[in-house]
């Protein structure tokens, strides 16, 4: 057919592609509805101490990613996905229970805060393990762009819901509906392993030691490239994200307000990456390369931080972080993964983990901090955008190198 066509799809390729994206759907949907939740938490546990969850997010990383290396050496893959989204949803639903019954949230407030961080990585870490592990390298080029494009639309239905129910219903009611849609994300996964054949299932457990992850990462000069890559990204992210909770804080009393303005920013940004997904990433990264994917965002973001250098307003602010979200879900990510694609299957899951979740959250940590110190040395947005032009032309720089060495492998 020509719109199988059109979208890259070919013979045998449409059922496991179509059950991808409603599994990516039901998961970021989930997710979106909680973490303007999580923002607005962030608010109610007070912005100065924004750092220190940042921090406590670090920490609570480096004792899940060794729970995590245990149960995956023990468990196959049928088991470990599903494993890994039941635990994260017993969890909302005992935040539920805290918000509903307790007066005083402000510690529940930061515990969850931590807990969404931890949440979002991990079960979006899990999502393209599970699906590198079902689709080769040339298959990725072609369809990881198509697959995230679910992720998008979930992504713009969970605040859609967020921002109507966070006024209808109460702020906390929010988390049973991501618990109902995690189990959607459950069912997905299912149904995918049982479309696999046997052959597909491969080793039925990842074998190894809990730390294999980083000794994956020390022995490797790829995926320290890719880990760099990342801890670049979420740098910059976090500077943006920083200005933006205090400028939302600033702005709004009411804190169903602040959770439907936080849900209306999302919306605004998932809804520009569906069209990206479907019909332009996956060209880019077939005919220009995964270099040129990987470089194309950070090169768009050194525009955008010098042009912020320059009129360092609320609007440009926004239109910059816009930019660098849209950009990441449309674009980056889907390329980052197919990266993958190229290593072995215990990398896949354990290396890719540990850079998905220590890293990451390190670097947040990290970057917290050094805004912190930025910010107290009297530096504004314009100059701190004008300290990261630099990082996003290194971030741009590492991004070709690693897609061009594995265009080549």
């Amino acid at each position: 057919m020509k719109i199988t066509r059109q979208l890259g799809l070919r013979p045998g390729e449409t059922g496991p592609v179509v059950l991808a994206f409603l599994y990516f759907f039901f998961l970021l949907a989930s997710y979106y509805v909680i973490r303007p939740v999580r923002d607005e938490m962030a608010i109610q546990a007070g912005l100065e101490q924004l750092q220190w969850l940042f921090t406590a997010t670090f920490l609570a990383m480096l004792a899940f990613v060794p729970l995590f290396g245990y149960v995956s050496a023990r468990f196959p893959r049928r088991v470990l996905v599903p494993l890994v989204y039941l635990f994260f949803a017993v969890g909302l639903m005992i935040f539920l229970a805290c918000f509903s019954l307790l007066e005083d949230i402000s510690w529940a407030a930061r515990i969850f805060y931590v807990w969404v961080s931890v949440y979002n990585l991990f079960v979006v870490s899990v999502f393209w393990s599970f699906v590198s592990d079902i689709f080769r390298r040339e298959q990725g080029k072609r369809l990881f762009g198509l697959i995230a494009a679910g992720g998008s639309l979930g992504a713009v239905t969970g605040p859609t819901l967020a921002a109507w129910l966070a006024q209808v219903l109460g702020v906390a009611s929010l988390l049973l509906v991501a618990v109902i849609l995690l189990m959607g994300a459950i069912t997905m996964v299912m149904l995918l392993n049982r479309r696999q054949s046997a052959g597909d299932e491969r080793a039925p457990a990842l074998h190894g030691g809990i730390f294999d992850g980083a000794l994956l990462l020390g022995r490797s000069r790829f995926l320290q490239g890719i880990a760099v890559f990342i801890w670049l990204y979420t740098t910059l992210a976090t500077f943006l994200y920083f200005q933006q909770a205090h400028l939302v804080a600033d702005a709004f009393d009411n804190s169903a307000d602040r959770t439907s303005v936080f849900a209306a920013i999302d919306l605004a940004v998932n809804s520009l990456t569906i069209g990206m997904q479907i019909f332009i990433v996956g060209k880019i990264m077939s005919r220009a390369g995964l270099g040129t994917a990987l470089a194309a965002v950070p090169v768009c973001l050194m525009l955008g931080f010098t042009a912020l250098a320059a009129i360092p307003s609320v609007a440009v602010l926004i239109g910059v972080q816009i930019l660098r979200r849209a950009g990441n879900y449309g674009v980056t990510r889907p390329a980052r993964e197919v990266l993958y694609t190229t290593v072995e299957r215990d990398a896949r899951y354990k290396a890719k983990n540990f850079i998905d979740t220590v890293v990451y959250r390190g670097g947040d940590a990290l970057a917290g901090w050094l805004f912190t110190l930025l910010k107290m040395l009297g530096l504004g947005i314009g100059g701190i955008a004008l300290l990261s032009i630099p990082l996003a032309m290194l971030w741009g720089w590492i991004g070709y190198r690693l897609g061009r060495k594995a265009d080549a492998g």
